[in-house]
């Protein structure tokens, strides 16, 4: 009975998401027809105008496009692309992987290095090394996305001219070059997310890290002379992962919303710069499918989550095989 109300409710969520995401992008001022053709429309005969907008079910009430849009949905059939004259699914398939490699590497960079020094802060606490480091983390946390994103290239391709600033790779480059050329070209943008999500990491490892070394186990642990390695690690740092791997779960959809700028920022073809180049051209099917996928995804991490808690805390498992326990009756 549990998983199914659990199912239902993630059922739910998904329902909403999915509605909100069709409403938002026609809420958005702009006829797509008009980016389509540069202004060429205004010559075009109404007949004309109005045969092109019907193509692309743009002239049809809302609740139509609406229902028409989950019947697709569940064909397997985002639409037609405005700007790209192409079908949804396809453009997504292009463009997925660039965003998936970048979003991938830079959250597993930023968990990893979030919470070892979230750890080394709390076990260090008090002191000024541990003050230190958590101003300079709250500081590059407070930082833009954009902005980090110019300062590294400013440095690091202008002025150092060490990595490319912008796309993924040249058209030229094939076998090992181009392999050279993607992971050049990576560098500066995952690095971007990096430090741009490192911060909620940090905090949430510190903090956990903190409640955890004051348990009864950490000095009983000391007591039994356990060197300050194997405490920590082993111990303290193991028993404060599971809100840290909450915070792992929705940085995913953090992550791939930062993208968006990210990836304009460096002109890389991935699915944050096909979401601002779709919000420019009023491209509305290209809009609800790349929201779909980005809603699907989140609610994905936390179904994921949600079923790998107990794997990681005997205690949640406990709670729910004694959830399904028949209630004892009084006599």
């Amino acid at each position: 009975m549990a998983l199914v109300r659990r199912a239902g409710q993630y059922a739910l969520v998904l329902w909403a998401a999915v509605t909100l995401n069709f409403a938002l992008p026609h809420l958005a001022p702009g006829d797509p027809v008009v980016y389509l053709y540069g202004g060429a429309e205004q010559t075009l005969a109404p007949e004309l105008l109005a045969e092109i907008r019907k193509g692309y079910g743009l002239d049809r009430p809302i609740l139509e496009q609406y229902v028409s849009f989950w019947s697709g949905l569940l064909h397997g059939d985002l639409g037609m692309s405005v700007q790209h004259n192409r079908p949804v699914v396809d453009v997504l398939a292009d463009k997925l992987p660039w965003t998936l490699a970048l979003v991938g590497i830079a959250t597993l960079l930023a968990f990893v290095l979030g919470t070892l020094l979230g750890a080394w802060a709390a076990w260090r606490r008090g002191t000024a090394k541990e003050t230190g480091t958590v101003v300079t983390v709250l500081a590059l946390d407070a930082m833009p996305g954009f902005w980090i994103g110019m300062i590294l290239i400013a440095v690091f391709s202008v002025s150092l001219g060490w990595f490319p600033s912008y796309g993924a790779a040249t058209i030229t480059a094939t076998g090992g070059d181009w392999l050279v050329e993607v992971g050049s070209r990576m560098v500066l943008p995952i690095a971007t997310l990096t430090i741009a999500g490192i911060g909620a990491f940090f905090l949430m490892t510190r903090a956990s890290m903190i409640s955890v070394l004051d348990e009864p186990f950490v000095r009983l642990a000391r007591a039994k002379g356990l060197n300050e390695y194997r405490i920590a690690i082993g111990h303290a740092l193991r028993n404060a992962l599971l809100p840290v791997y909450t915070t792992l779960t929705l940085a995913l959809g953090v992550m791939l919303s930062g993208t968006v700028v990210v990836e304009t920022v460096f002109a890389y073809p991935g699915l944050g710069k096909l979401i601002y180049d779709a919000v420019t051209a009023r491209d509305y099917p290209l809009l609800q499918g790349a929201f779909l996928f980005a809603t699907v995804g989140i609610v994905a991490a936390n179904v994921v989550a949600d079923l790998t808690y107990p794997l990681l805390d005997p205690r949640v498992r406990r709670d729910r095989t004694e959830a399904k326990k028949p209630a004892a009756v009084n006599p």
